[in-house]
C-alpha cells in the first residue's frame, strides 16, 4: 500500500495542488516580480543546482532575494543579517514568498509538496550516508524541517564562520528531521505536514 501510495498517489496530489496553486497564486508572481525589478538589477529568479531523488540534480527555482553577483562569493548559506539580501528579499524570505516558484519545480517531477528538504552537492556528499536514506523520495516545498525548526537563523548568528555552523548544529538537525519524514511517511502525515507548514507560513504574513 505505502509503495503504490509514494509511486502514484502522491505524484497525482503534487500536481494537483500545484496546479490549484499556481492559479491561487498568479497574482503574487505577477507583482513579485515587478517589485524586485524596482528593488534592485537583476533577473526575477535564481536557479540554484540541488541533489533531488536518487541523488538526481535538478535547477531549483525562487524568486531572486540578493544582489544579482551574490553566486561569486560562493557561499551557499546565508543569515538574517547577510549584507547580500535585497530589502525586498528580506520581505520575501521572511514571508516565504521567495519559495513560491518551486511550484514549477513540483510541476516538473523535480520536487513534491511534502518531502525532506534538497541541499547543494557539497553538503550532500559530507554526510552521504544519511542523504542515501532521505533522498530515496523527492525533497519537498513543506516538510518537517520548517514546521519544527525555525531558527536556523538565529543558530548561524552565533557562529562567525557560517559554515562551520550549517556543518556542526543546523544540518545534523535538518537530517533528523528528514529521517523521521521517511520513517514515518503516509498519505495523513503528508496531510498534517501539509497544513502544519501552511500555517506556520500564513502566521509570518500577520
Amino acid at each position: 500500500m505505502m509503495n503504490f501510495y509514494l509511486k502514484y498517489v502522491k505524484r497525482i496530489c503534487d500536481i494537483a495542488i500545484a496546479l490549484v496553486a499556481l492559479v491561487i497564486l498568479s497574482p503574487l508572481f505577477l507583482v513579485v516580480p515587478i517589485l524586485i525589478k524596482l528593488d534592485s538589477p537583476g533577473p526575477v529568479f535564481f536557479l540554484q543546482e540541488r541533489v533531488g531523488k536518487d541523488f538526481k540534480k535538478f535547477g531549483i527555482i525562487k524568486f531572486r532575494t540578493m544582489v544579482v553577483d551574490a553566486p561569486k562569493s560562493k557561499n551557499t548559506i546565508t543569515k538574517k543579517s547577510d549584507a547580500r539580501i535585497t530589502r525586498i528579499g528580506k520581505i520575501l524570505r521572511k514571508l516565504k514568498i521567495d519559495e513560491m516558484p518551486q511550484i514549477i519545480n513540483v510541476l516538473r517531477g523535480d520536487m513534491s509538496v511534502v518531502g525532506p528538504r534538497s541541499d547543494v552537492e557539497k553538503y550532500v556528499k559530507m554526510f552521504e550516508k544519511d542523504f542515501r536514506e532521505i533522498l530515496r523520495v523527492r525533497p519537498g516545498m513543506a516538510g518537517y524541517v520548517i514546521t519544527k525548526f525555525r531558527n536556523e537563523e538565529e543558530i548561524l548568528e552565533r557562529y562567525k564562520d557560517l559554515e562551520e555552523g550549517y556543518i556542526k548544529e543546523v544540518l545534523p538537525r535538518k537530517i533528523a528531521l528528514d529521517k523521521k519524514y521517511i520513517e514515518n511517511i503516509s498519505f495523513w502525515n503528508d496531510v498534517k505536514i501539509f497544513f502544519l507548514t501552511f500555517l506556520s507560513v500564513v502566521t509570518k504574513w500577520y
